[in-house]
């Protein structure tokens, strides 16, 4: 059982592309909320989205490769490719690392749907044969790892965990998994998402899961204030480079943070619906929090899932309180969500990247738009403005439809 530590992070946001920009971005509490723009929501009932801005995939990768990508894979391979240059990870004559031994498992929670939709129009336009030879590689949930691996020479274990929107932190906790037991020495990791289509948004929107506060879109997303109507569809990818303490040695590596725990569990409940006290939640909780017998007391901060839904953000709180008992009054809890919505499968992967964006810095983001907290929902929610502290041990949370839940224990190195 190893000791597993992140050495590099890349992150594609609505609130900033590279970490730099996503760390101003959330210290000052901005919004990437706007009107939809990848598409004619004029006959839509929700037209708001905190979509991507500025990201030009050939920054990253050939254009040539780029046009051989859906939006989704494009988010990834951009992440990853920072990720990777943060940590100095390079395979090849005289170099330390195996191969072999490097895992990518970069999850989704929906993948290529542009590619699908798009594809699925020239189909009916004009015919099966004007279809892409690409859609089906351009369409696949596990082909932004296979890219990544392909670009990059990791032979190494690579797939694709789908949970909805639970998959990218499901993916670095799978990854995690690789690591502690032996089965890896580093691992590129996380999610990406691009699923602000005309097809998608109208079947969240039918089923009454987003807001619909089209006059106002930037404040639309407000986890777990009284006025909160359903969460805001957003995009993005988040990587990490994680590897165990031999290999980041062997290389003179620096650590950002280390991982000292995983959990995973299903509500066996409702296809969209969470169990009422949070059982699920709690459960993922504790398993992260055992691996390494974590003190409760420890955890001074939880980057919530916190996705602006009448009916999981009162219940998130049910279960960090089930978990913490009294310790939870003395927890700081905040939502990266509020500012660049719900990126689905990317969500926790970018849940991580934030959270110890902040660690390192000394803050606390805001949860913005909580303007008068709703029933059951009494923590330290961090409203509106950034709050200077140092964040110790950290918990991340990402739940799913389907009830699949996941949680994952970060903790600061000085």
């Amino acid at each position: 059982m190893k000791r597993v530590f992140i050495t590099g992070m890349g992150a594609v946001t609505p609130i900033g592309i590279g970490l730099e920009a996503f760390q101003a971005s959330l210290r000052e509490g901005k919004s990437g909320a706007g009107m939809i723009t990848g598409f004619d929501a004029s006959r839509h009932s929700v037209k708001i989205a905190a979509e991507v801005k500025g990201f030009d995939p050939t920054t990253y990768i050939s254009k040539k490769e780029a046009r051989r990508h859906d939006r989704y894979s494009q988010f990834a391979m951009a992440a990853a490719n920072m990720a990777i240059q943060q940590a100095g990870i390079k395979v090849g004559e005289g170099s330390p690392i195996d191969p072999r031994r490097v895992a990518v498992i970069v999850s989704t929670g929906i993948g290529g749907i542009h590619t699908y939709e798009n594809e699925y129009e020239v189909q009916l336009k004009s015919g099966p044969d004007r279809v892409s030879p690409f859609l089906v590689p351009m369409m696949i949930c596990n082909i932004a790892s296979g890219h990544i691996a392909m670009t990059h020479g990791f032979r190494g274990a690579n797939f694709c965990v789908v949970s909805a929107c639970a998959s990218g932190l499901h993916g670095i906790g799978e990854a995690y998994h690789k690591l502690f037991f032996g089965l890896a020495d580093i691992a590129v990791c996380g999610g990406a998402e691009s699923a602000i289509t005309s097809l998608t948004v109208a079947g969240f929107a039918q089923m009454k899961a987003l807001s619909s506060r089209n006059a106002d879109p930037e404040r639309a997303s407000r986890p777990w204030d009284r006025n909160r109507d359903g969460f805001l569809m957003g995009e993005g990818s988040g990587v990490i480079v994680i590897e165990t303490e031999e290999s980041m040695n062997r290389r003179g590596a620096k650590p950002l943070a280390e991982l000292i725990g995983y959990g995973a569990s299903a509500d066996a409940y409702h296809l969209t619906a969470p169990e009422p006290q949070g059982e699920g939640a709690k459960q993922a909780m504790e398993e992260a929090l055992s691996w390494r017998q974590t003190p409760l007391e420890s955890v001074d901060y939880v980057n919530a899932h916190g996705t602006s839904t009448p009916v999981g953000d009162p219940t998130e709180v049910t279960a960090i309180k089930r978990v913490f008992g009294e310790h939870s009054k003395a927890l700081a809890v905040n939502s990266t969500k509020s500012m660049i919505g719900h990126l689905l499968g990317a969500a926790g992967a970018v849940g991580v990247i934030a959270t110890i964006l902040q660690m390192k810095s000394g803050f606390i983001h805001p949860t913005i738009n909580l303007d008068n907290p709703g029933e059951n929902c009494d923590l330290d929610f961090v409203p509106k403005v950034a709050r200077e502290k140092q964040i110790k041990t950290a918990i991340i949370n990402s739940f799913g439809f389907g009830g699949q839940n996941a949680s994952l224990v970060v903790k600061n190195i000085p």
